[in-house]
Formats: C-alpha cells, sequence, structure tokens
C-alpha cells in the first residue's frame, strides 16, 4: 500500500524575516501565521495523512517552507542545495528525518543549486524551473539522482515567479494548471489549463478528487468544483506574504518501504 505521510516544519519566529523576490515586503503577523499552519496540518490530517513533523530550524525565517529542502521520487530523497545560500541550513533536520522514515537518501553538491519548490513531478515525468534558485548543474544532478528510477526531467524556464511551483501544480488527471501571465511557456506543458487566480495555480493532491487549495482563489476553487473535484480550503494569508503557496508547507511521501 502506498505510504500516506506528509511530512511539515513548524514556523520559525523568525518568520517574519523569510525572504521576498518578486513581490513587495509586508508586515507578517508571526501568530497569525502559526494558527494558520496548524490548520494547514489539521487538514492534512483530517484528510487520511498522517503529519511528520521534522525538527524546527528557528534560525531559520523560511523553515516552515519546507518543500524546498528535499525532491522524493519513489522512496529516493534527494536532499536540496538553494540557490538562497541563507536557506541551506534548514536540510540538516530534513535529512535526519528522512533518513529515520528509511529514505534513501543522496544530495544535490556544490556547485550545482536546486530548490524543491522548482520541482512539478506528473506521473513519471519530473519538471524542473531553471530560474533564481536552481542552476544547470543542479538539473543535471536530478538528472543522475532520479532517470535511472525511469524519471523523465523536462526543464522548463522561469523569469516571472520565485519557482516553478509558484506558476503551476498538476490536477490528479495530469493536467497543468496555473495562472497564464506568470507561465513563461505554457506549451511546454502537454495539457495546461489557465485558472482565473494566482493562488489557484496551487493544489496539493489529498487523494481521489479532493485537492487542498489556498482560500484566495474563490473563482478557482468554484472552477474545480464543476470539474467535479472537491476543493479543500484553508486560509494561508501569512505565509502569501512571503511568496508561500499550500504546496511549500509539505512534501508528502508516498512511497516508503514499509
Amino acid at each position: 500500500m502506498p505510504s500516506r505521510k506528509a511530512l511539515i516544519r513548524r514556523p520559525s519566529p523568525r518568520l517574519a524575516e523569510g525572504l521576498v523576490t518578486h513581490i513587495e515586503r509586508r508586515p507578517v503577523d508571526s501568530a497569525a501565521a502559526l494558527a494558520q499552519w496548524e490548520a494547514y496540518a489539521d487538514a492534512l490530517r483530517r484528510h487520511g495523512w498522517e503529519t511528520v513533523e521534522t525538527e524546527a530550524a528557528d534560525d531559520c525565517p523560511d523553515s516552515v517552507f519546507v518543500e524546498d529542502t528535499v525532491v522524493m521520487f519513489r522512496n529516493v530523497a534527494l536532499i536540496a542545495r538553494s540557490g538562497a545560500e541563507s536557506r541551506r541550513p534548514e536540510t540538516v533536520a530534513v535529512e535526519e528525518t528522512l533518513a529515520r522514515l528509511g529514505c534513501s537518501v543522496n544530495w544535490v553538491w556544490g556547485p550545482g543549486t536546486l530548490d524543491g519548490g522548482d520541482v512539478l513531478k506528473v506521473g513519471e515525468t519530473i519538471y524542473v524551473g531553471r530560474g533564481g534558485r536552481t542552476n544547470a548543474d543542479g538539473v543535471q544532478q536530478l538528472r543522475a539522482a532520479f532517470e535511472p528510477l525511469g524519471a523523465r526531467v523536462v526543464p522548463v524556464p522561469l523569469s516571472k515567479v520565485l519557482h516553478l511551483k509558484s506558476a503551476v501544480t498538476a490536477l490528479p488527471d495530469g493536467t497543468v494548471i496555473g495562472y497564464e501571465p506568470l507561465v513563461d511557456q505554457p506549451a511546454l506543458f502537454p495539457r495546461f489549463m489557465p485558472v482565473p487566480e494566482e493562488p489557484g495555480s496551487h493544489v496539493v493532491l489529498l487523494g481521489g478528487d479532493k485537492l487542498l487549495m489556498a482560500a484566495s482563489a474563490p473563482k478557482t476553487a468554484e472552477l474545480f468544483a464543476d470539474l467535479g473535484y472537491d476543493p479543500v480550503l484553508v486560509d494561508i494569508g501569512e505565509f502569501e506574504k512571503l511568496e508561500g503557496c499550500v504546496t511549500c508547507l509539505s512534501v508528502r511521501l508516498r512511497d516508503l518501504h514499509s
């Protein structure tokens, strides 16, 4: 049976100092952010996911965005090496947690850089954003780690957003969704569907027809409901101020060996 574990990490008390690159900085309410994070984790649990909380990294303001620290393919973990040097210490506890869970652990080595938020998996295809946080050497190391396991790696140019998954994610049937003004080359995806709101570009697949998504995209939620999906809305407004989205806050571990 596939595993249903979700790796999460508690927000740092320094969250408000997190990096912003493509938007203007706004004040972040750390207490509200913690409440939103707890509600997000509860939504995962209510829909059948066992949350695994890795050790907090209080000195790393962006550490709640745990997705950036690792890329999973089957039971293999590729520990990322962020293009933002200040974020590199975030990986230590994540690596230890995944090793305890039985993952096979690999690493991105310098001069390669790779952020997990730049990686979108659709079946056996791995799209990887080539932009500010992920360089060509990082893409090459991703290929070396996962192509021998049957993956097909497709680089995607990025110029308008922080990470690939800031622009696109995918529905359960493999259709890639995105807010078209922020997608450099929609034609790279065999099936692409534009959505009416930027936060509507981001969904976490909870299983079946359930889609975890931000409450800030009501028109997109209505669109997905019309298509037969069941949107599960969560308020992540404090994290959106730091270019965060629903995918950033967890890593689903679906192929762990028992």
